[in-house]
């Protein structure tokens, strides 16, 4: 028997074949997305249809190079790009391209929805968590308030791979993790929030759909979809956020463990079994996939700053890693601050990237690449210390991600966050945490007494790249991040005055 794990991310969508009795995993497969073009300033959408094309290539591929019988897959679970709103009409229709988790043009009604329910700790107090920029509320009100005739339309509410499950099975559900990064619900209670809903809209309610615990599956693909692939009975899991699948695809699932994925944006999150909250709203109190709690931090710039460089230099990862190596640790004082899209932790949704520190001993690419990719942990350092300070412990990070492949991007990540950094065999946690958790609820369809956890720590492996903190890099990092928090706080009222 056999499981296909999918995660629909915000480039592209990759699909895992699974053996559902060890975690081997037979087949790969991958298909790239295409954004909505000319778009206003903060602005980030897709087509869902683009979703679904690439899920039906991504799997179709993966099956291929397993070389098994499609007949005998028995679970299957989608992973999706957090925080997205797409909005369906009474038949189910999309009423009009999903905003992303990146789309920043609704700064404005983060805001008034902030205000509405009476300033950040008052927030924190209902919610848990301080609803962000990113977060699928405030993307609704701007439906309302920016495309009223669309809104009049609005009959379901739903995130990415809440999308694509309904695309599989026709139903559509919420599980606790993805709903949590709503900012419409009590991450306490597991429940959605009448205030915050109201804030939106007193109608708002009855278009959200059921809440449910990430154990109970959504249901089995319809045969129309089955029949492309050439499925029998296949069991649709709960499914959840790239960064709750990703939490299973790594091990994440016990206290001591914290998960860094080095991709578009940098997430940091480890594992709580208990609500995690932040009385500042700084590190986001999520809950998991598994049904416990996912204190998180999110920063908006990682890998989009290199491909930025890369493009412009004409350069690829070999190339720009070596660049890099040839600059000492702190690239000569030259600091980036990476905020090329924005940023969520810390809070400067109008803020733009900033080169500082140019001079004529740094004013070449060595440095100037090795300062990006320095950057972009110096400003997760800002979230980790955080979370440090409310009382997470973790022993051991495990990076994922396309920035985990390079061996610089992880020695640099374990000297600014003074921990040991390990890879997993297994690259694509998102993918392969869906298709455990496909294979947790299947077992307890079939009646079985297993938790998520006992299959994770069984079947994710560690990789071959590994980074110590290296102790004589600790003093110059520590200031460095010092010079970069004081840095970022000094240009915030700059960052504001931004058109």
């Amino acid at each position: 028997m056999y499981a296909v794990g999918i995660d629909s991310g915000t480039q592209g969508t990759k699909a895992l074949v699974v053996d559902a009795a060890t975690g081997r995993v037979l087949g790969r497969g991958r298909a790239p997305h295409a954004a909505v073009e000319g778009l206003g300033p903060g602005a980030s959408e897709q087509d869902p249809a683009v979703w679904v094309r690439a899920a039906e290539e991504a799997v179709a591929a993966a099956l291929r190079r397993a070389r098994i019988d499609p007949a005998k897959v028995v679970a299957l679970g989608v992973s999706g790009q957090q925080h997205g709103f797409v909005p369906l009409d009474a038949r189910g229709r999309v009423i009009r391209p999903a905003k992303l988790w990146n789309d920043t043009s609704t700064i404005a009604e983060n805001e008034d929805l902030v205000a509405a329910l009476g300033g950040t700790k008052r927030a924190i107090a209902r919610l848990g968590l301080s609803p962000a920029v990113g977060f699928t509320a405030s993307k609704i009100l701007w439906l309302k308030r920016r495309e009223p005739k669309s809104f009049g339309r609005l009959a379901t509410v739903l995130l990415p791979h809440n999308y694509l499950n309904r695309w599989l099975t026709g139903r559509a559900h919420m599980e606790y993790g993805d709903a949590s990064g709503t900012g419409l619900m009590d991450v306490r209670r597991l429940r959605w929030d009448e205030a915050a809903v109201a804030a939106v809209d007193p109608a708002l309610g009855g278009k959200l759909p059921p809440l449910s615990h990430p154990r109970e599956p959504v249901g089995f693909v319809r045969k129309a979809v089955a029949a492309r692939f050439g499925f029998g009975r296949v069991l649709v899991a709960a499914g959840g956020g790239d960064n709750m699948m990703g939490a299973i695809g790594s091990g994440n699932v016990r206290p001591g463990v914290c998960t860094l994925s080095l991709g578009t944006s940098g997430t940091v999150y480890a594992y709580s079994g208990r609500p995690f909250v932040d009385p500042r709203g700084e590190i986001a109190a999520f809950c998991d996939s598994t049904g416990g709690w996912l204190p998180l931090l999110c920063t908006m710039n990682v890998t989009n700053t290199t491909e930025i460089v890369k493009s412009l230099f004409g350069l690829d990862n070999a190339r720009l890693e070596r660049l890099a190596r040839r600059a000492r640790p702190g690239a000569g004082g030259l600091l980036f601050l990476p905020f090329v899209d924005g940023e969520r932790v810390p809070a400067l949704p109008s803020s733009s990237a900033v080169l500082f520190g140019l001079d004529r001993r740094t004013f070449d690419l060595p440095h100037i690449v090795r300062a990006v990719m320095e950057g972009t942990v110096l400003n997760l350092g800002y979230g980790f210390g955080r979370m440090r300070e409310l009382g997470l412990r973790p022993s051991e990070i495990r990076a994922t991600g396309g920035g985990s492949r390079s061996r610089l991007w992880l020695q640099i990540a374990a000297d600014v966050l003074g921990t040991p950094v390990v890879t997993l065999r297994e690259t694509e946690a998102a993918a392969y945490g869906a298709a455990l958790q496909s294979v947790w609820n299947l077992r307890l369809e079939a009646g079985e007494k297993v938790a998520v956890a006992d299959i994770a720590e069984r079947w994710v492996a560690k990789g071959r790249l590994a980074a110590e903190p290296d102790p004589r890099n600790a003093g110059l990092y520590a200031d460095l991040r010092a010079r970069f928090d004081s840095l970022w706080r000094r240009l915030g009222p700059e960052f504001k005055g931004r058109s």
